[in-house]
């Protein structure tokens, strides 16, 4: 297997790492399966591959990339590597937009950032409903739009269940997929 390219200023663990490849093979994988034009198909695994590059830096230099000092510490990895991303040059609002609002969602999402927030709630090294998320996985080629609502609900579910709070942006994409 050829390990994941990450950019290099990327700060992630082994784990972490493995992850963000089972996302991009879960993303490679629909994209093949509904035979998604080259550009788009790329978009997708780009997203995949740079989700998480910064879920595993520490708290100050999040809030130093995002300027944010209020939202939750788990909210910002996304938000602080589409900055880093743009910076560098990225231009495509869907890939920026899917690494952005991939832990909240966002409701004006094109299929790239729908893509990305299933892949990385189903992605099957997660250890929670593995027989209700293989199935749901195995579904989004074929019900794309379908299968998207249903990981919005469950994720949704979860957070109300855990005494989350939740982010404008999941109220609104729950309100607009509904």
């Amino acid at each position: 297997m050829t390990t994941l390219e990450l950019p290099s200023w990327a700060v992630v663990t082994e784990r972490r790492r493995a992850h963000i490849e089972r996302v991009v093979a879960l993303l490679d994988r629909w994209a093949g399966e509904m035979t998604l034009p080259p550009q788009e198909h790329r978009a997708w695994i780009d997203a995949g591959r740079w989700h998480d590059a910064l879920r595993d830096a520490d708290e100050a230099t999040l809030r130093a990339a995002t300027g944010d000092q209020e939202r939750p510490l788990g909210m910002l990895h996304g938000p602080a590597a589409a900055l880093r991303l743009e910076h560098e040059g990225e231009t495509r609002a869907d890939v920026l937009d899917a690494i952005r609002w991939h832990t909240v969602g966002n409701s004006t999402w094109e299929r790239t950032g729908r893509a990305l927030y299933m892949a990385d709630f189903l992605e099957p090294g997660r250890t929670f409903m593995q027989a209700d998320r293989a199935f749901l996985a195995d579904r989004v080629a074929d019900a794309f739009d379908a299968v998207f609502r249903q990981v919005v609900r469950l994720r949704l579910e979860w957070t109300i269940r855990e005494g989350k709070g939740l982010a404008p942006q999941t109220v609104a994409l729950w309100n607009h997929v509904r």
